[in-house]
């Protein structure tokens, strides 16, 4: 079992890591499987409108509810996100390495990307999870001492994610 997180202090940083990586994985013929959260440096996102990209078609997935403006709480409607990690577990299996643009609130209650997480590890799959700040412990206790920190560079994810799906191969 090969987990490694991504946890910067500004989530941006995390997403942007996270999809360069897999994009450059890809291109390498890397098979992923997984979500990421679409990155744009130029353009201002909602904070609680959540889109998916799912991989490794890029597919889009809107997971959050339209409860209109100036609506303070969270977006996210868990029945699209389960949806979405149903999709991510049937890729599993023609993939190399999972990744997770997220653990957060859905996870760290045993639900969202948790089973893929968890059939990726059993199948000998390298996972690589980014990680909400407010769910590091939470994620640190879900892993159980099982996974190791990546700085949120692509250089260092690509490297790591190039030789764990090496080594998982052999």
């Amino acid at each position: 079992m090969d987990i490694r997180f991504v946890s910067a202090d500004d989530e941006k940083a995390t997403d942007a890591a996270l999809s360069a990586a897999a994009a450059a994985a890809a291109a390498d013929g890397i098979a992923l499987a997984g979500t990421l959260q679409p990155f744009d440096p130029d353009r201002a996102q909602e904070k609680c409108h959540i889109v998916l990209s799912l991989l490794p078609d890029g597919e889009l997935r809107d997971i959050s509810f339209d409860i209109g403006a100036g609506i303070v709480g969270c977006r996210l409607n868990p029945e699209a996100l389960e949806d979405a990690a149903l999709v991510v577990e049937r890729r599993i299996a023609t993939a190399q390495a999972l990744v997770v643009n997220k653990f957060g609130k859905q996870e760290a209650a045993g639900k969202g990307l948790v089973t893929a997480i968890g059939m990726a590890c059993e199948a000998g799959l390298p996972v690589l999870v980014g990680v909400s700040p407010a769910y590091r412990a939470a994620f640190l206790a879900f892993a159980d001492g099982g996974a190791s920190e990546l700085p949120a560079d692509k250089g260092a994810i690509l490297d790591w994610l190039s030789r764990a799906c090496r080594k998982a191969a052999a």
